[in-house]
């Protein structure tokens, strides 16, 4: 059986995350047949590279189950080589077709980056490593006038998922096999209406084609969202260029992206999930 698309794969989360916010969530795959069936082998559907903020927690507000996601969680979603290492095993070895970044409101490590900029104040010992990666993620934003936390947050979730593409050779060639998908989106932590989940758009970089082999649509739709693919493809990639190096002057370990035609980008704001009312 062929793995799932980017797209099914988005929807089938989103669909998750809205029975989470109704109270109806169905607590999936965690049956003792379950358990047991994992036990000889894993076959998750998506990468959630997230926060590891315990308020934040994937399977939960996503309302998935055992084995249906590969989790790899990181102080304020910070890149390093290991996180680079997990995800091209989840999606060589795995098969996985979708990887999200999901980043919060309220983020401990982008407030400590905005605090840096602004005053200064840089924490000691490894903390420090985490606040000089989330900077150059946040500082295009702050100096165009951005300077709340949760907007700085959104964007440094569209800039990791821009860099998961720019750092891994592989993560970039399987983008544009149209096997893989890379969205990011932001958890709403405070208690709120469905509609404000709803009514809020994502950012995707898409596969060049959702399923191989065949045109991408113009657009992705739902009843609740809409996701359009961006005519500015070459500004994205300019500033992906740029974002990648800054990154270079401040990480010891980069992979240096191949040589690729201009790929089809999704590009809207970030989608925001909700906490349940």
């Amino acid at each position: 059986m062929p793995p799932p698309s980017p797209a099914t794969t988005w929807a089938a989360l989103r669909a998750g995350n809205e029975r989470f916010v109704l109270g109806k969530a169905a607590h999936p795959g965690q049956s003792g047949d379950d358990r047991a069936r994992l036990t000889h082998a894993q076959k998750p559907h998506v990468v959630l590279f997230g926060c590891a903020d315990s308020r934040v927690a994937a399977e939960i507000i996503l309302d998935q189950g055992l084995g249906d996601m590969f989790v790899v969680r990181t102080a304020g979603h910070v890149i390093d080589a290991a996180v680079l290492g997990s995800i091209e095993y989840a999606i060589t070895v795995l098969d996985v077709p979708l990887i999200v970044v999901l980043g919060h409101d309220n983020c401990g490590a982008v407030k400590a980056a905005l605090s840096a900029i602004e005053d200064g104040v840089v924490p000691s010992g490894y903390v420090r490593e985490i606040v000089d990666r989330v900077t150059p993620s946040i500082l295009p934003g702050y100096h165009s006038g951005v300077t709340q936390v949760d907007a700085l947050g959104a964007r440094h979730a569209v800039e990791t998922a821009t860099q998961l593409r720019i750092r891994s050779v592989v993560t970039a060639q399987r983008i544009l096999a149209g096997t893989l998908a890379i969205a990011a989106a932001t958890y709403h932590l405070a208690i709120s209406q469905t509609e404000e989940w709803c009514c809020e758009r994502t950012w995707v970089i898409s596969a060049k084609t959702d399923v191989a082999g065949t045109p991408p649509p113009r657009h992705i739709a739902s009843s609740r969202m809409r996701i359009a693919i961006s005519s500015t493809a070459t500004a994205v990639l300019a500033r992906m260029t740029t974002a990648a190096a800054r990154f270079r002057s401040r990480a010891s370990m980069l992979v240096k992206p191949p040589v690729l035609p201009l790929c089809q980008v999704m590009s809207t704001p970030p989608m925001r999930l909700v906490n349940h009312a």
